[in-house]
């Protein structure tokens, strides 16, 4: 049966992206200088200001203010024509983390010695065999031609673009396997005067037809290219950004489940961030294993209690070992309790800033300790995979 899926990314320059690098990097420095700091943190940005809010407590100090016009600049919004840059006004309003939180945080309902949960709720974590990074190949695609777009800007290759941009890969399957892709759309901010017939080839030779594996483009393929005609003013200047407006674009392109929760701004006691790292990594350890070609992990937590309510495993038909025993094998090789997961991946360093563009999972051009594969558990799993 043949079937279409669809996949989108976003550059960092994206308005909600703006916003999430600078919660990220707000963290990043609070864990710098206290490992322990408790931090959730919510930026909006709009034409000309930046609002950043939420809760931390800490003994760090960090200049929240510093911190968003340096990440501005970074992304490359220095030019005032550009109706939002790194002079923008900064507003501050943070205060402490509620103690009726915290007291669930600081210690859990089963055990007075380690952390809870720092809210209820469920998260998901996902691997296939599809693309070589384990992810679903329309994302994998999305954000391959999103970086590339990026990196043509910063590099001056391409110096008419803008910060600002959106990427969109549709892929056609023949049941599971991909067979084609059927779809490219890509929207790239770029100034006024370049000609609207040389921004698109030049996007297509540069940006896409190198992003994309050739043997899955046809003569039928699509390429829409800045289907507009125009887009002068983006980012913050065009469209108000918030933290965690792109959640799907975060993790697996709507490939997979997703639990709602968001990552950025919020530290790992955070078990919408720490459980969907840690899940991805145990997913992409059992597809790396062998024992599926597609699995799915779900976690749920209630707050202030340690352990997981519960923990599902789906392989959708491709499992040569049962899901009844991949629980189990997890259950013996992973602590899925909020300071086991921080311990395992590292998860009080500071790492997440640079997960706060181009997504948190499937990433080759930087090592996040959640994407590393557990040898011992992989060939542990492997053991129990039934020799013809």
């Amino acid at each position: 049966m043949r079937r279409l899926f669809t996949s989108e990314s976003v550059t960092c320059g994206h308005p909600d992206k703006v916003c999430d690098q600078i919660a990220d990097g707000i963290l990043d420095e609070l864990l710098r200088q206290d490992p322990m700091a408790r931090c959730a943190c919510e930026v909006t940005a709009e034409p000309g200001a930046v609002h950043i809010m939420g809760e931390i407590t800490s003994e760090a100090e960090a200049d929240c203010e510093a911190i968003a016009r340096r990440i501005i600049r970074q992304i490359g919004y220095t030019r005032s024509e550009y109706g939002f840059d790194d002079k923008a006004d900064i507003s501050v309003s943070i205060h402490q983390q509620s103690a009726d939180i915290a007291r669930g945080v600081d210690s859990s309902a089963e055990d007075a010695s380690t952390i809870g949960a720092g809210d209820q709720g469920m998260m998901f974590g996902y691997a296939s065999s599809e693309a070589e990074e384990f992810m679903p190949l329309a994302i994998s695609l999305s954000r391959k031609i999103a970086m590339a777009l990026c990196d043509a800007r910063e590099k001056g290759t391409l110096p008419f673009l803008r910060p600002d941009g959106k990427t969109q890969v549709t892929v056609e399957y023949d049941g599971k396997s991909p067979v084609r892709i059927n779809t490219v759309v890509l929207s790239a901010q770029h100034d006024e005067d370049v000609r609207l017939e040389t921004l698109r080839e030049a996007l297509r030779e540069t940006v896409i037809m190198p992003s994309l594996p050739a043997p899955l483009i046809d003569s039928s393929t699509r390429f829409l290219i800045n289907p507009t005609g125009r887009f002068v003013l983006g980012g913050p200047a065009a469209d108000t950004g918030l933290t965690g407006r792109k959640i799907i674009a975060d993790t697996y392109g709507g490939y997979a489940h997703h639990g709602g929760g968001a990552f950025s701004g919020k530290d790992p006691t955070k078990v919408d961030r720490s459980a969907a790292l840690a899940l991805r990594s145990i997913a992409k350890t059992i597809v790396a294993s062998g024992a599926a070609d597609e699995c799915e992990l779900q976690a749920a937590y209630a707050i202030g209690v340690a352990e997981p309510v519960s923990l599902s495993v789906f392989t959708y038909g491709t499992g040569k070992v049962s899901e009844e025993d991949i629980v189990r094998w997890i259950r013996r090789h992973y602590d899925l309790r909020p300071e086991g997961m921080i311990a395992r991946f590292g998860l009080r360093n500071p790492v997440y800033l640079a997960s706060a563009s181009f997504g948190a999972f499937g990433r080759t051009d930087v090592r996040f300790p959640w994407e590393e594969i557990d040898a011992e558990a992989k060939e542990d799993l492997r053991s129990l995979i039934p020799r013809l």
